[in-house]
């Protein structure tokens, strides 16, 4: 039977793989340059610096491990407070976010489809107020927030499956096999969220409220978040959580740094430099 400390182990094997992976990604952008437009190439490094959030606070969760509602966690240090470890997760959430609102805005431009232009300017005010719902929750550790919050998520990659599937056909060939991965990931994700994690975070909230639990205010549950921590390694403490962490922080991160891999929107062939003579002879150029 697995342990914490053997799932702990896993995900800290993991965020150190993903770290050396966004490292070598980082790398091979810079080999690649050519293969961009100026224009293009600004936006790969957006897209990477974004990852390298994303990737950094996915690693930073994945070595303390923090259970926020009740405020679980592994070790008793101010690294591990739920305070510290959901300010990582909001930072590093909108930055995800960002990467998808900059590629949709990029195949927008090329395709011409207002469709795309429009989801791409609301998927991160959306995922924004995602953020909110979610602090609310961990704040009054009323789950009603999750809810909320696990439904917007669903909606928007729903809304980002839509947009790729508009902007498919006119995208360039190069670039279809990648936008159609993407959209059959996130309809595993749409599938996952709405009959497993908004059902789950439902019912906890509904149980809460049967049993007539009483929620923390906002000023109490800031103060909580900062002090309290329980410190646990019973795999009964964790088990629900486990499957949701283990992907969102593996398989999620994959899909970040792939997004530096995403092929220009347009072919763009780079002259190349053994032709450029020839060619400048024939049109008389010094």
């Amino acid at each position: 039977m697995m342990t914490v400390n053997t799932w702990w182990y896993f995900l800290c094997a993991i965020g150190t793989f993903n770290v050396l992976a966004w490292c070598l990604s980082a790398r091979a952008l810079a080999r690649r340059r050519q293969n961009f437009t100026p224009e293009i190439y600004q936006t790969r490094l957006w897209l990477m610096a974004l990852s390298a959030v994303y990737v950094a606070g996915c690693a930073y969760r994945c070595f303390f491990l923090v259970y926020d509602v009740p405020r679980i966690c592994l070790f008793d240090t101010v690294f591990s407070s739920v305070l510290v470890g959901r300010s990582v997760a909001t930072l590093a959430e909108l930055s995800f976010v960002a990467q998808w609102a900059l590629l949709l805005r990029e195949s927008s431009r090329a395709t011409g489809s207002m469709v795309a232009k429009v989801i791409s300017l609301a998927l991160v005010p959306m995922i924004a107020i995602a953020e909110i719902c979610s602090w609310y929750s961990v704040l009054t550790t009323s789950n009603v927030g999750h809810v909320a919050e696990e439904s917007i998520w669903g909606v928007s990659v729903a809304l980002l499956i839509v947009s790729a599937a508009v902007v498919l056909p006119s995208s360039a060939p190069a670039r279809r096999p990648a936008i159609s991965a993407w959209c059959l990931a996130g309809l595993v994700y749409v599938t996952f969220m709405f009959t497993v994690d908004v059902p789950m975070y439902w019912g906890r909230w509904i149980a809460d409220e049967v049993a007539g639990r009483q929620y923390m205010t906002i000023a109490q549950g800031l103060l909580d978040v900062a002090h309290r921590r329980v410190v646990s390694h019973d795999w009964s403490d964790w088990r629900h959580e486990v499957a949701w962490m283990s992907l969102y922080f593996s398989v999620a991160v994959w899909i970040s740094i792939s997004f530096i891999y995403t092929p220009a929107p347009k072919p763009h062939r780079a002259l190349a430099p053994a032709k450029r003579p020839l060619v400048a002879a024939k049109l008389g150029l010094p």
